[in-house]
């Protein structure tokens, strides 16, 4: 199988983000759901939420715990919050999955995953959630709603490689049921069983990302900086594929677009700030400057 293929601006220029008219209501430029949080770790919502947002989505909702629910909604007051019934340990209850699926349905893309911190109440809801939801919104699953993911091969196929996952070593360890330093020892290797197994794209995080499609198809970026490497970044690189995803960019595009746009946020808040110690929410402001610059995304501006 052939090696992938290194993600660049020209590969981008190749394939541009959805342009938006003049005119245009924020439905057509993508409804996105968020369901992250827990008691513990709110901002987790608050990032991929703003990032979605930073992104170009039109129209933004997050649904988490119900006793931090008004807090981020205010923390966020673009956002519709839904407030969601919580578990003994403050994560999100599976109960919720009904209603959920209902709102997703008429979403163009939700996120899952984000500082869930209850995991066997994450997973259980991730997956009542892929049996549940009717029609094609893209999916991006992160963090905690790869628990067990693995079980859920069958009702993935369904949706027909509309999900995206973003793990890390160790979430992709769980995921295939192998050790860590396996992954490490060839991350593209686990990033193709993953994709192949599940009918999903891969984000396989790391020092240089690994993107793998459905069919076997690779990318390769190693776009960013150690300073990447911080609480909530993968957070916000998860909102901005969803938001991609929402504006009508397929599956594939949203996430080498995503990844791309991430790390060079990382790379110019390192130029401006320090090779380390900038933070996860600052990144947001970089990306829509970035993205018009590569996209040509406003009139008067080339591709």
């Amino acid at each position: 199988m052939s090696g992938p293929t290194r993600v660049t601006e020209a590969l981008l220029r190749t394939m541009p983000l959805p342009r938006h008219a003049e005119g245009e209501d924020k439905d057509q430029r993508g409804r996105v759901l968020v369901i992250a949080g827990s008691v513990e770790v709110p901002g987790a919502a608050l990032l991929a939420g703003i990032a979605a947002l930073r992104a170009g989505a039109g129209k933004l909702q997050i649904a988490t715990c119900r006793s931090v629910a008004p807090h981020l909604g205010l923390a966020v007051p673009e956002a519709l919050v839904l407030g969601l019934d919580e578990t003994a340990a403050g994560g999100i209850s599976a109960g919720e999955a009904e209603r959920l699926a209902a709102r997703i349905a008429r979403c163009d893309a939700v996120l899952v995953g984000p500082g869930m911190m209850d995991l066997d109440a994450a997973a259980l809801l991730t997956a009542r959630l892929l049996e549940r939801v009717e029609g094609s919104p893209g999916f991006v699953l992160d963090a905690a709603a790869l628990l067990r993911l693995g079980g859920c091969a069958a009702v993935l196929r369904r949706h027909g490689g509309r999900a995206v996952i973003t793990p890390h070593a160790g979430e992709m360890a769980g995921l295939l049921g192998i050790p860590r330093e396996e992954v490490l020892a060839d991350p593209l290797a686990a990033a193709r069983r993953a994709a192949a197994a599940l009918h999903v794209v891969v984000a396989m995080k790391g020092g240089c990302t690994q993107i793998v499609s459905p069919d076997g198809a690779a990318w390769s970026c190693d776009q960013g900086n150690v300073g990447l490497a911080t609480s909530g970044s993968g957070d916000t690189l998860a909102g901005i594929i969803t938001g991609l995803l929402a504006r009508g960019a397929t599956p594939v595009e949203a996430t080498l677009w995503g990844v791309y746009l991430h790390g060079e946020a990382g790379n110019r808040l390192a130029a401006s700030r320090g090779p380390v110690g900038f933070l996860a929410h600052e990144l947001l402001a970089e990306i829509p400057a970035i993205m018009a610059g590569l996209n040509g995304a406003y009139s008067g501006v080339p591709n």
